[in-house]
C-alpha cells in the first residue's frame, strides 16, 4: 500500500536554529516511517527577503546537514534543493493563470511584509506570488499533507483554493492538500523575544555544545527579579521554557524553587546547559559527521533532485495533457 505523501520546506536564509530543530526538523523526521516524506530547502523563496546571496549556498547546505543531523533518512525521505527541480516554477507560472490577484493580496503575511518594505518600488512580484509557488511546491508531487504552522495556515488556505480552482477548469488533476498542524516549539530566543534569525537572538544549530552552553548562560531571565533572594516567577522567564522541553523530570521542583528563591538564575541556566547538550549530543554527533563530508551531502541532495524530479515531470506531462499545452 502506498503511503499518504507529505511535502515540507525551509527556507535557508540563514544557519537554522533550534527552535527550528523542536518546531520542524525533528517533527519532519518522526513521519518518515508513517508517510513518504519530500523534506525540501526552499531556496527560491528565501529570495523574497534575501537581496544579497552571497551566502545562499552556505546556508542551503547548512540547513541540509541540520535536516540530516535531525533524522532524515535519504532511503526514506526524498531531500532536495527547490531550485533543483525546475518544474516547480513551470507549475507555478502555470498556476498564476488562474491564480486571482486579489486572492494573493489578502494573504495576512503578504499585507504584514508590505508594511515593513520601505523600497521606494515597493515589494516584488515574486513576494506577492509567493503562495502561488508554495501550491506548486507541494502539488507538484500530489502531496496529500503539508505540516504547517498557525502562520502558515492562511497560505495553505490560498494554496486549497487554487488547487480547487484549477481543478474545476482543467479536470480533477490535484488532490486538495490537507494540513497537518504542528505545534510551534515555543522556545524564546536570547532576549526573550521570538527566536529568529533576523533578530540575532537564536542558539544555532551549527554552533559547537560550548558555545550553545555559553549563550545559555548570557540568555535573559524573569525581568522581575533583580536580586538573587527576590522570588522569581517562571510563567514569564524564558529559561523555563527550556527546561519544559529538555529537562521536563525537573519542572516541579525548578518551579517550586523558582518562587521560593531557593536556586538562584545563574545555578538555574547552568542546570538546563548540562541537560540541554545532554539531550542533543546524539544530534551534535550526527551533525559533526556530516559537515565533514560536504561531498556526501551534496550527493544525497543530488539523488533527491533526481527522485523528485521523476515525480515532477510526470506530474508535469498530465498538467500539460489537461491544459492542451502537450
Amino acid at each position: 500500500m502506498q503511503k499518504t505523501r507529505l511535502v515540507t520546506g525551509i527556507r535557508p536564509t540563514g544557519l537554522l536554529h533550534i527552535g527550528h530543530l523542536e518546531g520542524m526538523l525533528k517533527n519532519t523526521a518522526s513521519l518518515q516511517d508513517k508517510y513518504e516524506c519530500y523534506p525540501f530547502i526552499a531556496d527560491w523563496h528565501s529570495l523574497t527577503d534575501v537581496a544579497d546571496t552571497s551566502n545562499l549556498p552556505e546556508y542551503t547546505l547548512q540547513a541540509a546537514i541540520d535536516w540530516l543531523s535531525a533524522g532524515i533518512d535519504p532511503e526514506k525521505s526524498t531531500l532536495f534543493v527547490q531550485s533543483h527541480v525546475p518544474e516547480h516554477a513551470e507549475l507555478s507560472t502555470l498556476l498564476t493563470m488562474v491564480t486571482p490577484v486579489a486572492w494573493l493580496e489578502r494573504c495576512p503575511t503578504y499585507k504584514d511584509k508590505v508594511q515593513d518594505i520601505t523600497l521606494r518600488e515597493g515589494p516584488s512580484a515574486g513576494l506577492l506570488e509567493y503562495p502561488v509557488l508554495m501550491t506548486a511546491d507541494i502539488i507538484v508531487y500530489k502531496a496529500e499533507m503539508v505540516p504547517v504552522g498557525a502562520d502558515q495556515i492562511a497560505h495553505l488556505e490560498i494554496s486549497r483554493e487554487i488547487v480547487r480552482r484549477f481543478n474545476h477548469i482543467y479536470g480533477e488533476v490535484f488532490p486538495e492538500p490537507q494540513p497537518m498542524l504542528t505545534e510551534a516549539s515555543g522556545l524564546p530566543g536570547l532576549d526573550g523575544r521570538k527566536m529568529s534569525k533576523s533578530y540575532g537572538n537564536a542558539i544555532q544549530l551549527s554552533d559547537p555544545p560550548e558555545a550553545t552552553q555559553q549563550n545559555l548562560m548570557k540568555m535573559v531571565t524573569d525581568p522581575g527579579r533583580v536580586r538573587r533572594n527576590d522570588p522569581g516567577n517562571p510563567d514569564v522567564c524564558p529559561v523555563f521554557a527550556y527546561h519544559q522541553i529538555y529537562n521536563p523530570d525537573e519542572i516541579p521542583q525548578i518551579d517550586k524553587d523558582c518562587r521560593s528563591a531557593a536556586i538562584g538564575c545563574v545555578d538555574c541556566k547552568r542546570n538546563l546547559s548540562e541537560k540541554l547538550i545532554t539531550k542533543l549530543t546524539p544530534f551534535y554527533e550526527r551533525r559533526a559527521k556530516w559537515a565533514s563530508k560536504p561531498k556526501n551531502v551534496r550527493e544525497v541532495l543530488a539523488d533527491g533532485a533526481r527522485r523528485a524530479k521523476k515525480v515532477a515531470q510526470d506530474t508535469m506531462a498530465e498538467v500539460r495533457s489537461a491544459m492542451k499545452l502537450a
